[in-house]
């Protein structure tokens, strides 16, 4: 029974780290009548944070690379638990600040460990199935998660949204305490066995090939109200509705990506920008029609929730030696892209107007795909231990 229950603990610790770091956006407003601040510096607040995993994955993740690894996942969980409660009785912006930083420092840790966690509780053949369902966390965070924080600050007061972010949190905590067993680091592999991966081209090829597909994600949806407000004339409760549609199919497109994933990684992998290029573009031509654009965007939502796991089993591939250390490189180089991403669609929004936003996905798309064939070519290789890598 009580493994049974272990994915869906670290799926609902993944739930709390995403509305923990992603609900922030929903009650930026409330966060700057509380404090007396404008609206742009609340958004450091959410730049801060992906800027801090994007630095600091990778070294954290080597840092606590001999310690038990269920304490380390108690740590992280309470260090998320304990920085929402701070959100919600802290009077003190700059406090406030902080406590964006202190998570965002163990962010990478626990997404690592919860992804090596799962991989470790299942059967060989199950592995990606069990990646899968722990991705359901961000998902169900988007989905779920965010808009809830949201309604809560907005229909309640702001501590209460942070509250309940606690409450997540620890309840996660209290199901990792209860039914992780132990796990001492049986055999440490040296720092220098981890970072020696980063010597293999091919690992650039794909941190590369990662970085893309998020930027190719997160260019187009980071001004999805923008695009639906500016292109397809939405009112405001149509856009909060497209949002939580969005989130909801990419719950489905999640495990639909999984599937696929069990039953070819490459083609999936190569299918994958090629989908979101079609996505884009089809967005582009029934972006005026708005009965047209409100099925497209029920497509988007599917085809979005597969850059997660599709990316993460990609990267998986190239550090079957150092899991946890390639975990942390995938988040660290998955928030940049988010942060090149954003950045780019920016330039397209302000330079080429709202409607030409698709073509920034459709660029780092493309770059993806370019890279993805790149690695193919290098074909099967030998890591350091002359063991075979799969391509």
């Amino acid at each position: 029974m009580k493994s049974k229950l272990l994915i869906p603990v670290l799926a609902l610790g993944v739930f709390g780290i995403i509305t923990t770091e992603m609900g922030i956006i929903g009650v930026l407003p409330q966060v700057s009548d509380k404090f007396g601040i404008t609206a742009s510096d609340a958004g450091w607040l959410v730049g801060v944070f992906a800027l801090v995993v994007a630095v600091t994955g990778p070294f954290t993740t080597l840092f606590t690379s001999g310690i038990n690894r269920k304490t380390v996942l108690l740590v992280a969980i309470a260090v998320f638990a304990v920085s929402n409660l701070v959100y919600a009785t802290t009077s003190s912006f700059e406090v406030m600040f902080a406590f964006r930083i202190i998570p965002a420092v163990v962010h990478p840790v626990f997404f690592a460990l919860a992804l090596a966690s799962a991989v470790r509780l299942v059967p060989p053949e199950e592995a990606t199935t069990a990646v899968t369902k722990v991705f359901a966390g961000v998902t169900v965070g988007f989905a779920f998660g965010v808009p809830l924080t949201s309604y809560l600050a907005e229909n309640f007061t702001v501590s209460t949204a942070f509250v309940f972010g606690a409450v997540v949190n620890v309840l996660a905590f209290f199901g990792i305490l209860t039914l992780l067993p132990s796990i001492p680091v049986a055999q440490r592999i040296s720092y220098g066995a981890q970072v020696g991966i980063l010597r293999r081209p091919r690992v650039w090829l794909t941190i590369l090939s990662v970085t893309f597909v998020f930027a190719a994600m997160f260019s187009v949806y980071g001004y999805f109200a923008e695009y639906l407000g500016g292109v397809t004339g939405m009112s405001g409760s149509w856009i909060s509705a497209m949002l939580l549609a969005f989130g909801v199919v990419m719950i489905f497109g999640n495990f639909v990506f999984g599937a696929m994933l069990g039953k070819n990684v490459v083609r999936t992998v190569v299918a994958f920008p090629l989908l979101y290029i079609v996505v884009y573009v089809v967005i582009y031509l029934v972006g005026p029609y708005f009965a047209a654009m409100t099925v497209a965007v029920l497509v988007w939502g599917m085809v979005h929730s597969g850059g997660l796991v599709v990316s993460q089993s990609w990267m998986g591939r190239d550090s079957v030696d150092a899991p946890e250390f390639g975990n942390s490189l995938f988040i660290s180089f998955s928030n940049l892209g988010i942060t090149l991403g954003t950045a780019t669609g920016g330039l397209f929004l302000s330079h080429l107007g709202t409607r030409q936003l698709v073509w920034a996905g459709v660029l780092f798309a493309a770059l993806s795909l370019a890279m993805i064939i790149a690695r193919l070519s290098l074909g099967r290789v030998h890591n350091e231990n002359g063991a075979k890598v799969p391509a």
